[in-house]
């Protein structure tokens, strides 16, 4: 059995969800460990015991034998300029979502791993999601018929949203709604999006960060199907999940509709009352399976990178979802529907809206 050296470039709550997955794997001979927290570095070596660990991701770069590099670094400020190392010295690429905070970055990615000759994947483990795996079935069988429409309504609690949101400035829709866009996207291949119409409302994240508690973005593709996806992160804190979902799928044929709100597994306790367990996005071990997507995915990159074969999430696909969610942005911001793909004029307003909300931070 082909084996290889893998490693975890920020081994915080996501990347040490990668780690744990590839600890118990055969199909990693060696497991290095890359984090800039020495005390955690330390935890995550007591329980996963890796070849190796590292303050300094350079050392994952300079190593010859390592050909699998999984990023999940924070802040997302981090991505392009680890990724872009990593694509330049030959390393195959996991790099969790957003897959660059500016286009031109994504670009710069996406040819380095063409160039390379590298295996490149983006992080949206929704497409490993069983329910969301289903869909794509029924929708490519035949069954929905001609779809229709996709509704999409996804929040978290002000908890976690707290958490994501306080690491940088950006928006529920980049920050949750990217994980509908891409898999929406992917249900409804070949067709593409071509115009966006957002709108957001401030409230419990405004002082966090200044972004938008909710944001509701209306998506027309090129064949007429029309997307509606909500995302917001305030839930008070005692809503008893990290994540719920509510997707709703028409078709000429039939429909679909599908809950991923976790309600089905109720936990109460006397310390700390009612959960739905095993309700984050990424999912969690669970003694000996893995409940979520996330698992599954780390073990897909690994084969595909073993057996060279296609990813299944292509970094020109993570490249739309960015253009789109961008377009979201700018469309909430002007208070009108934007058309993609984007021309060179909504880029540059892109850019000043950017560079308003940094002018924002810093007053």
């Amino acid at each position: 059995m082909k084996q290889v050296e893998a490693a975890v470039i920020g081994v915080g709550w996501v990347g040490g969800t990668r780690a744990e997955a590839l600890s118990r794997t055969a199909l990693v001979d060696r497991l290095h460990l890359c984090e800039i927290r020495p005390d955690r570095l330390a935890e995550v070596k007591a329980l996963y015991k890796p070849a190796t660990t590292t303050l300094d991701y350079n050392d994952i770069i300079n190593n010859p034998d390592i050909s699998v590099v999984y990023i999940s670094t924070t802040p997302e400020s981090n991505h392009y300029p680890i990724c872009r190392d990593c694509l330049r010295n030959g390393k195959n690429v996991m790099l969790e979502k957003p897959i660059a905070l500016e286009l031109w970055e994504a670009d710069e990615l996406i040819m380095l791993a063409k160039r390379n000759n590298l295996k490149f994947t983006i992080g949206y483990s929704q497409r490993f999601n069983t329910k969301i795996a289903y869909a794509k079935k029924k929708i490519t069988d035949g069954t929905l018929g001609k779809v229709v429409s996709v509704l999409v309504s996804r929040h978290l609690s002000r908890s976690l949203g707290k958490k994501i949101a306080s690491r940088v400035r950006l928006s529920p829709v980049v920050m949750e709604s990217t994980h509908d866009l891409d898999f929406v996207f992917w249900l409804l291949e070949p067709a593409k999006p071509v115009r966006v119409y957002s709108q957001g409302a401030y409230g419990y994240m405004q002082p966090v960060n200044g972004s938008h508690d909710v944001m509701f973005s209306i998506v027309t593709m090129d064949n007429g199907t029309v997307v509606m996806i909500g995302g917001g992160w305030n839930l008070p804190p005692s809503y008893p999940n990290y994540c719920g979902s509510w997707i709703e799928i028409t078709g000429t044929d039939g429909a679909l509709i599908l809950d991923d709100t976790a309600r089905d597994h109720w936990l109460n306790t006397v310390d700390r009352g009612q959960e739905f367990a095993m309700s984050t996005m990424p999912g969690e071990q669970v003694g000996e399976v893995f409940a979520g997507g996330m698992g599954p995915e780390t073990i897909h990159f690994l084969e595909a990178c073993i057996r060279d074969t296609p990813v299944m999430v292509t970094p020109e696909s993570a490249r739309r979802v960015m253009e789109t969610y961008s377009a979201a942005d700018l469309s909430a911001d002007l208070n009108e529907p934007v058309d993609l793909p984007l021309t060179n004029q909504t880029i540059s307003q892109i850019a000043e809206f950017k560079q308003k909300i940094r002018a924002g931070l810093n007053n």
